[in-house]
């Protein structure tokens, strides 16, 4: 019934265009009255006639009454009949007085007058039939002025229907003529919006565009289920003619992406009968999902300029190069399809906008042809870059302990969630990182176990890819917590065996954990913690509200669900809250912080109570007043942009060094810089940082300041004089004012692998399966090198939200992206030696 209505509608289209562009012989359906009197007595209901009220003789209508009988025949297509009604000279009513005098057209619907028209408006045909549509669909096309009228339509229409939105620089042109045209036609499937208003067209684009012609934007508000996202705009790149705009909204109509499981040659869709080519993306079962949201990508940017397929390759046997990712069929008959394989979405959409690019692709593709034969020959490379595929390579035969780790599979994965913490480690079997972290899960299994609650799993997404598309698991390795009733959440910290078991033991508390009595209240101050807590030395963190503090309570409680599974967080409000805070000289909302098990309670007046600033105060509140610098902790120290006063020592340092530096980090100082030390026997990875701001590795230990965020100098403290307060600050104040020369500054540099990748995809047999392009994906980028020498990175955990299509979204957690199976379509150096990705 659609494809009838689609089809019925075309058909509609077509004849009104050629009705419009056929010459018209003038008067061949203009109707003629002797009278008012006749043609009032005559009209019947439900019918609308535009009528001209003319004497006998009036030679200065001449060029009015050619346009208005030229338009006759075309409005006539529209059920409107022209009328040329003859005046009696002694007629002085209102429609054949002398104050008309052939200055006014009259539009009727059976009796009842709908608008009155100046002759001056009808100039030629296009203004005629332009402005009398317009009248007919008054309640049907909107007329907006301001962008708030226009927000206002599009918000009506979110969830329920699409709306075509027309600027034109002037009433009663030939482009206004053709969107009135349009809605009659398509008014009942979308809703139009007519403006002349220069500035709102502005307003609704991010470029400049040229106001002295027309515009159309299709707006995919159908779509926009959520009220708080956009409609899509799609503009209509051609002139505003009736037949462009037919073509616009057929292409519109189309669906986005269309599933094909036959020989391309076969295929035949609305983009290729409108003139417009075909992009095929190859998928294959285990990549479906990807390849499916690489094609939605490519087919928004491609609206209206390309249609977009995806192509199974398990359904259709394919004669072409395995590692083909993308086809493109012209509407040229005769033309072959091109079978291509392309680096990353921009190329497809180069490809369809730019012609030449085939044939520059195809050279390409036998240049590095050539150039991997080249360095096949080269078996001189003995040294993998990577240090993770080099150890899991190193180390492949020794087994791991994963005894107490439950293998899940499609048929017993959600049956063994209960009200027991699942944790589930998402991985695949050859793939390097996948497995180095599976050796980290294998520690954290045999550390946790006979801990009651928690139950450790893993599932092989190389062995059940649905159950991981499933589960909207995109990339590995991934780790989610699963709890029976409650959403899931995905662990987004550190690798390490220590941040993995750190983080499901907290995990199993609730955050913010609620105390019931102030004795409870206190006993958490003191380090009286749950049996799943008492093992951890995080600092404790207890929120105090009072009744008339909902806001501020509301706020903590949200962030504790942000950072469930990294931050150990209370909350005390009952009647006698106040009495607890004042014990500690504050007043709710407050925040006690108790360091040391209890042995030193801090407390902090909440003033802020949104829920960003919150979380932002915690988790800088947490942070060590005299951090010793590790590879995990880094991060959060580099996020704050302060310049770091460190220690580097060769062990423990000096109780006396301790107390200077923690009097130096407390005191007044302490927000213009990060006061810390490192210890180069617990995280060596020192020696280097060491070597690279000095020639040779100085005696420890050894104070230094490093500005990483401003210039990269480094200064070294005196080493004749004591690490003590008083001579720190004292070179520090020289530092400002400009008197001390940096012993070394840092080069602004990216961190790049030192050697070309080690392509392991490739050794593996049977051969990966190839992928097609996905949107957004770039190579790795390394960050500067840090004081600590690890890129900094975030370990928070969030949890998981249902989340919009859109965009490759979630491609920025941890882990590898499945589509990472094979070559994918990344934006990578043209020449032979490229990253790895791991």
């Amino acid at each position: 019934m659609s494809a009838l209505k689609d089809r019925w509608i075309s058909s509609l289209v077509f004849l009104l265009f050629c009705a419009s562009s056929i010459p018209k012989c003038g008067s061949a359906s203009l109707q003629q009255e002797p009278s008012p009197q006749h043609y009032f007595s005559v009209l019947e209901a439900g019918k609308t006639s535009l009528a001209f009220f003319t004497p006998s003789v009036s030679p200065g209508a001449q060029p009015f009454l050619e346009q208005i009988e030229s338009s006759a025949e075309v409005l006539q297509d529209y059920g409107v009949s022209v009328v040329k009604v003859n005046c009696p000279k002694e007629d002085v009513s209102r429609y054949c007085g002398k104050e008309n005098a052939l200055r006014k057209a009259f539009l009727f619907r059976g009796n009842r007058l709908i608008r009155e028209f100046p002759t001056d408006a009808l100039f030629d045909v296009n203004s005629i039939v332009a402005n009398v549509l317009f009248a007919l669909l008054f309640n049907e096309v909107k007329y907006v002025e301001t962008l708030a009228d226009l927000e206002n339509i599009e918000n009506v229409l979110k969830g329920k229907s699409n709306m075509v939105f027309a600027y034109v620089p002037a009433t009663g042109t030939a482009e206004h003529r053709a969107v009135m045209e349009a809605a009659f036609v398509y008014g009942t499937i979308h809703q139009f919006v007519l403006t002349t208003e220069a500035a709102l067209l502005k307003a609704t684009s991010h470029d400049d565009p040229d106001v002295s012609s027309a515009w159309l934007l299709f707006c995919h508000c159908q779509q926009a289920t959520d009220p708080a996202q956009p409609c899509r705009r799609t503009a209509l790149a051609q002139p505003l003619t009736l037949l462009n705009i037919h073509r616009h909204l057929k292409l519109m109509g189309a669906p986005l992406v269309t599933e094909v499981a036959e020989d391309p040659e076969k295929i035949s869709t609305v983009h290729l009968q409108l003139g417009l080519p075909l992009v095929f993306i190859l998928s294959q079962k285990e990549t479906y999902e990807a390849d499916r949201r690489t094609a939605e990508f490519v087919a928004w940017q491609l609206l209206g300029k390309a249609g977009v397929a995806l192509l199974s390759r398990d359904l259709v046997d394919l004669n072409v190069l395995h590692r083909s990712n993308v086809a493109l069929k012209t509407p040229d008959e005769g033309m072959p399809i091109q079978y291509l394989v392309l680096e990353d979405t921009d190329e497809v959409i180069t490809l369809v906008e730019d012609k030449n690019k085939v044939k520059q692709i195809q050279q390409d593709e036998q240049e590095e042809e050539e150039e991997d034969e080249d360095e096949q020959e080269n078996t001189n490379q003995d040294i993998q870059d990577d240090q993770v595929v080099e150890a899991v390579s190193r180390d492949k035969k020794r087994e791991l302990p994963l005894e107490q780790i439950l293998v899940l599979t499609e048929e017993n994965f959600h049956s063994s969630f209960s009200e027991a913490l699942t944790v589930v480690l998402f991985y695949a079997s050859w793939e390097a990182v996948s497995l180095a972290v599976l050796r980290s899960y294998s520690e954290v299994a045999a550390h946790l176990k006979g801990t009651p609650g928690v139950l450790l799993s893993r599932v092989n997404c190389w062995d059940w890819p649905g159950l991981c598309s499933q589960e909207n698991v995109t990339q590995f390795p991934t780790i989610r917590l699963y709890k029976e009733g409650q959403q899931s959440v995905t662990y987004r910290g550190m690798w390490g065996a220590e941040e993995l078991s750190s983080f499901i033991l907290l995990s199993q508390v609730s955050c913010p954990l609620k105390l019931a009595t102030l004795d409870e209240a206190e006993g958490y101050l003191r380090g009286e913690f749950p049996s799943e807590l008492s093992s951890h030395h995080h600092t404790s963190l207890l929120g105090v509200f009072s009744t008339a503090t909902s806001e501020a309570k509301e706020a903590f409680e949200e962030a504790g669900n942000i950072l469930s599974g990294h931050v150990r967080m209370g909350m005390y409000f009952e009647d006698d809250a106040l009495a607890l805070s004042q014990k500690y000289s504050v007043s709710p909302p407050a925040l006690l912080l108790a360091r040391s098990r209890g042995r030193s309670v801090e407390g902090i007046s909440l003033s802020k109570h949104s829920l960003q600033d919150m979380v932002q105060m915690i988790r800088y509140e947490l942070l060590d007043i005299f951090p010793e610098i590790t590879v995990p902790n880094l991060p959060q120290y580099l996020q704050l942009g302060k310049p770091f006063l460190i220690l580097f020592s060769a062990g423990d340092i000096s109780q006396v060094e301790s107390k200077e530096m923690l009097k130096l980090a407390k005191g007044r100082p302490q927000q213009a810089f990060v006061a810390c030390w490192l210890n180069l026997k617990k995280t060596p990875v020192g020696h280097g940082i060491l070597r690279m701001y000095f020639s040779t590795t100085p005696p420890l230990p050894v104070l230094l300041w490093v500005n990483l965020h401003a210039g990269g100098q480094v200064f070294k403290f005196p080493s004749g004089q004591s690490i003590t307060e008083m001579n720190i600050l004292s070179w520090l104040e020289k530092l400002q004012a400009g008197l001390e020369i940096p012993s070394s500054t840092l080069a602004e540099e990216d961190w790049k692998p030192p050697l070309p990748a080690y392509d392991f995809l490739q050794m593996m047999e049977p051969p990966v399966p190839e992928l097609s392009p996905q949107p957004g994906d770039s190579p790795a980028q390394h960050p500067p090198k840090s004081p600590g020498g690890d890129p900094a990175g975030g370990d928070t955990a969030t949890r998981e939200e249902p989340s919009q299509e859109s965009t490759a979204e979630e491609f920025g957690s941890p882990g590898r992206d499945l589509r990472g199976t094979a070559p994918r379509l990344a934006a990578r150096d043209k020449q032979g030696k490229r990253h790895s990705e791991l």
